[in-house]
């Protein structure tokens, strides 16, 4: 019997193309669950999750930023980094039409447009991070510096102090 071939995600094709290696990790989930969630179901260690949140500025702007799942984005100091007043995050409802991801699977490869992204430097820490795959259920684990090159992100203190 053939091997079901496994359905690519775009952040997956984006990977293959720039040659750049990961592992995925794929589980059963019919909506939304949080990162610490999965993680749980996955075994993975919740300081190499990392989660992806998108904000905007007044001026309708959208900047992304890639933190680890047990940390919260420090809005001050996200906003110093993308050289902005101030930034918001941006409501669940418009994700979709923003990135063309949805709640629990937005990941900052392959984003509908190019947005600034900014990755925590708490990431550089790990050999490996795990992040969304682009869809629910996906998981992908790749080095700080091939997600960083995949998605034209640049490392940054963002989060609050632990």
């Amino acid at each position: 019997m053939a091997k079901q071939k496994e359905a690519k995600t775009n952040a997956m094709r984006i990977l293959d193309r720039m040659k750049i290696s990961y592992k995925t990790y794929s589980y059963e989930c019919g909506e939304f669950i949080d990162a610490q969630q999965t993680a749980a179901l996955l075994g993975i260690a919740h300081e190499r999750m990392f989660k992806t949140l998108v904000t905007v500025s007044p001026a309708k702007s959208f900047f992304v930023f890639v933190i680890p799942i047990d940390c919260e984005l420090d809005l001050k100091k996200a906003a110093q980094k993308a050289a902005q007043k101030s930034l918001s995050m941006i409501h669940v409802k418009d994700l979709l039409s923003v990135t063309g991801y949805v709640r629990g699977g937005c990941t900052a490869v392959g984003m509908k447009k190019q947005y600034p992204v900014f990755i925590d430097e708490s990431a550089r820490s790990h050999q490996q991070i795990v992040v969304s795959g682009g869809k629910i259920g996906l998981q992908i684990e790749l080095s700080p510096e091939d997600l960083s090159k995949a998605s034209d992100a640049v490392f940054a203190d963002v989060i609050h102090l632990r």
